[in-house]
C-alpha cells in the first residue's frame, strides 16, 4: 500500500508539471522529427569540381551525381581558383598528366573526387581493354581468312604442278608473293594518365576528425558553459540571494555584468583548458592564429554564458534546466557545420542562422582548417557579439520579473 502511495504521489506531482510532460514526450519527437529532416535532404552529398583544360572523354567518364563541374578558363593558380570560388578541388591536364588539386577541409568531398577520378581511370583502362581485344578479335579474323586463300591458292598451284614439269614447277612456286597478315592497329583511347594529387590544406593524412575537431571544440564548451552558468543562476533564485540582491540598490544592469564577469573568468579558463588540451593531446594543425581561436573559443563561451541565464529564468528546477538542453543545446550542433549545410533542403539553412554555434562552429574551422586572419573572421565575430547583447537585453528585462521592491 505504501508503494502504491508513493506511486500515486509520483504521478500527481509528473500531472501537476506541464513543462516536465511537454519537455519529457514533446521534445524527443522534435530532435526525431529535426534527424529525419536533416539526414532525409542530406543522402546526396555533392562536392564542386573546377575543371580546366581536361580530355572532354576523361570528364565525360568522371561525371556521376556527386559531382557538379565549373569550367574554368582563369589562368590563376589551382590554390587561388579554389579559394576564391570554394571548390572542393580542381582538376587540370598538361599531356598524359593530371592534376588534381583538393582544397581538403571536408575530407568526405576529398574521398568523392578521389574516388570518382579513380574510377575514371579504371574504366578508361576497360574501355581500352575492350577496344585492344575486338581490335585483336579484328585481326585474328583477317589472319584467318588470309590463312585459307593461302591454303586454297597453294591447293591450286599442286594441281597445275601436277601436269607441269618438276623444274617449271618450282619456278611458278618461286614466282609466287608470300602473304602474311597486317598487324592490328592500336586501339584509340588506351591513353594512360598520371595523376598529381596536391592538398591545399592538410594532407593525405587527414581525417574526418580533423574536421570535426573545431567544430566539437566550440560545441564543448558552448555546452558546459551553458548548463553551469543556467544551474548557477537557477541556485541563486531557488536559495533566495538573487531576491535580496534585488531588494538592494543594485541596478539590473550591474547584477547581470557581475554574473557575466564572474561566471566569465571560468568561462575563459575552460577555454583555455580546452583548447590548449586539444591542441597537444590530437596535435591538431591550426593553419591559423591561436590568438584567433582562442576570441572564437571567449565569444562563444560568453554567449553561452548569457543564454543559460536567461534560459534558467523559464526553470523552477536544476531538473528543469537539463531539460531544456533537447531544445537549445542539441540542435546547435545539428547546424554547426556536422552536417554540410549547404547539402541540406532549402527551407532548413535559413535555421543555421539563428543558431550562434554555427557562427562560431564556422569560423573556428575556417581559423583551424584554412588560416583565416582576423578580418576574414570579423563578420562572424561581429554576430556572436551581437547574440551575447541580445540575450544580454534578455537577460536585464527578465530580471523585471523578480524584483519585488
Amino acid at each position: 500500500m505504501r508503494t502504491a502511495a508513493m506511486i500515486k504521489r509520483v504521478l500527481t506531482e509528473m500531472l501537476r508539471d506541464k513543462r516536465t510532460l511537454a519537455l519529457m514526450f514533446l521534445a524527443p519527437l522534435l530532435i526525431l522529427t529535426l534527424m529525419y529532416f536533416l539526414f532525409q535532404s542530406n543522402t546526396d552529398q555533392t562536392a564542386s569540381l573546377g575543371v580546366r583544360n581536361v580530355d572532354s572523354t576523361l570528364v565525360k567518364v568522371i561525371k556521376n551525381n556527386h559531382i557538379k563541374f565549373h569550367q574554368v578558363s582563369s589562368n590563376a593558380s589551382a590554390e587561388q581558383v579554389i579559394r576564391d570560388h570554394d571548390y572542393a578541388g580542381l582538376i587540370a591536364q598538361k599531356g598524359n598528366k593530371i592534376t588534381l588539386t583538393l582544397q581538403n577541409s571536408d575530407q568526405s568531398k576529398s574521398a568523392i573526387l578521389k574516388q570518382s577520378l579513380q574510377q575514371a581511370q579504371v574504366k578508361l583502362k576497360m574501355q581500352a581493354a575492350g577496344t585492344a581485344i575486338k581490335a585483336q578479335q579484328k585481326a585474328l579474323k583477317a589472319q584467318q581468312q588470309a590463312i585459307k586463300k593461302m591454303q586454297r591458292a597453294l591447293a591450286a598451284a599442286s594441281q597445275r604442278s601436277a601436269a607441269q614439269s618438276p623444274t617449271a614447277a618450282r619456278q611458278q612456286q618461286a614466282a609466287q608473293p608470300q602473304t602474311s597478315p597486317a598487324p592490328a592497329n592500336k586501339p584509340k583511347g588506351a591513353t594512360n594518365y598520371t595523376v598529381n594529387t596536391h592538398y591545399l590544406y592538410g594532407s593525405s593524412d587527414s581525417t574526418f576528425f580533423d574536421t570535426l575537431l573545431p567544430i566539437m571544440i566550440g560545441f564543448v564548451v558552448f555546452f558546459f558553459v551553458f548548463l553551469i552558468s543556467g544551474i548557477a543562476l537557477l541556485r541563486e533564485r531557488t536559495t533566495g540571494t538573487l531576491n535580496r540582491l534585488l531588494a538592494t540598490p543594485v541596478k539590473r544592469g550591474e547584477i547581470i555584468s557581475g554574473y557575466l564577469a564572474g561566471y566569465g573568468i571560468f568561462a575563459l579558463i575552460q577555454t583555455l583548458l580546452i583548447v590548449g588540451f586539444s591542441i597537444y593531446a590530437f596535435k591538431i594543425q591550426i593553419l591559423g592564429s591561436i590568438w584567433n581561436m582562442l576570441l572564437i573559443n571567449i565569444l562563444l563561451a560568453f554567449v553561452a554564458l548569457a543564454m543559460g541565464l536567461f534560459i534558467s529564468t523559464f526553470a523552477q528546477s536544476e531538473f528543469q534546466m537539463v531539460q531544456f538542453i533537447p531544445v537549445v543545446v542539441i540542435p546547435q550542433i545539428f547546424f554547426s557545420g556536422i552536417i554540410p549545410i549547404d547539402q541540406m533542403a532549402n527551407w532548413l539553412q535559413p535555421v543555421a542562422r539563428i543558431m550562434p554555434l554555427y557562427y562560431g562552429a564556422s569560423a573556428m574551422s575556417n581559423v583551424i582548417e584554412k588560416g583565416f586572419t582576423f578580418m576574414d573572421i570579423l563578420p562572424k565575430l561581429g554576430i556572436l557579439i551581437g547574440f551575447a547583447a541580445l540575450f544580454l537585453i534578455f537577460n536585464i528585462m527578465s530580471m523585471r520579473r523578480y524584483r519585488q521592491v
